[in-house]
């Protein structure tokens, strides 16, 4: 197996992060900003990124990081037991956007990058993705994010979008609640295919994609007017997405698992979120068509536009 460009792959995570941030910023100007440079006591490091109080964006967060340790924490030796008490050299950024309005949706994405073990021993590969989680869905931003996501991938093979897309829908789902968390997108793990040169191409185009996709419903969506009812409906599915991710998220499993910065991995919280016991959404409401349409995975592609 070739060895891979470790400086090549840091600068460029790195650079995606500026490029996000900078996105972010010409969505959202009232918003502020704040740098965070920090050091793992384990070995390594990272620059996060908050992003509070916005007109748009209620709270974000980009964060780089770059972590080396002795042995992978079990989180990343579930599925590759064989590698359990190799030394690992993890590099990723990982953002998660919280808008303020209700018809604006969350997004997520992550591109990371592991080396595991030394020499002839080493093992290495990419991983991320992108999904998104609406409150209240619209037919047309679905089709446009699959889309993108599809544009993406299709230069590295044009079975990858279709490959990935279902691994977001199993990927992104919450077990306890038979519930996926959003409408998907792409998401890929253990991806070292054809060459270092390829799998890392695929890797910075699925990057690439998120800030312009999200941008896009962002500015169609932000300005839409809404109500109490509204918000708090945003704040009661907030508390999915913090479900899945204390309970699922290897991202998060991994970061807390290997010592890494607790501030930084739960970054991706909502700064308010509701839990309500057995609430109902009144049959037939914008509520409940959320998890009987929206919910269900589909061929967003091939999902006829609404009138």
């Amino acid at each position: 197996m070739e060895s891979p460009e470790l400086n090549q792959v840091r600068e460029w995570l790195l650079n995606y992060q500026g490029s996000v941030i900078s996105a972010m910023r010409e969505v959202d100007r009232s918003a502020s900003f704040g740098y965070d440079e920090w050091e793992r006591p384990g070995g390594g490091g990272g620059l996060s990124c908050a992003c509070r109080t916005g007109q748009v964006l209620e709270k974000a967060g980009v964060n780089f990081s770059d972590v080396q340790g002795a042995a992978l924490p079990p989180s990343a030796t579930a599925t590759r037991p064989e590698l359990a008490g190799r030394p690992f050299r993890a590099m990723g950024v990982s953002m998660v956007m919280h808008p303020s309005n209700p018809y604006c949706p969350t997004a997520h994405a992550n591109i990371r990058f592991m080396s595991v073990g030394e020499g002839t021993e080493n093992v290495w590969w990419f991983g991320g993705g992108l999904d998104l989680t609406p409150y209240y869905g619209f037919v047309e931003d679905a089709i446009a994010w699959h889309q993108k996501a599809k544009t993406a991938c299709d230069p590295y093979g044009q079975e990858l979008y279709p490959r990935f897309k279902a691994e977001c829908d199993k990927y992104f789902f919450l077990k306890h609640r038979n519930e996926a968390r959003g409408i998907g997108g792409l998401f890929f793990d253990d991806f070292n295919e054809v060459d270092f040169k390829h799998s890392f191409g695929l890797a910075r185009s699925v990057g690439q994609a998120f800030a312009p996709a999200y941008a896009a419903i962002l500015e169609k969506r932000h300005g839409t007017s809404y109500g109490e009812r509204e918000r708090q409906f945003q704040l009661y599915r907030r508390g999915r997405y913090v479900e899945f991710n204390l309970i699922y998220d290897r991202g998060t499993l991994f970061g807390l698992q290997s010592g890494g910065r607790t501030e930084s991995i739960l970054m991706s919280l909502p700064p308010m979120v509701r839990w309500e016991y057995n609430w109902q959404a009144k049959p037939d409401s914008p509520e409940a068509r959320l998890t009987e349409y929206f919910l269900k995975p589909r061929d967003w592609l091939n999902e006829p536009q609404e009138s």
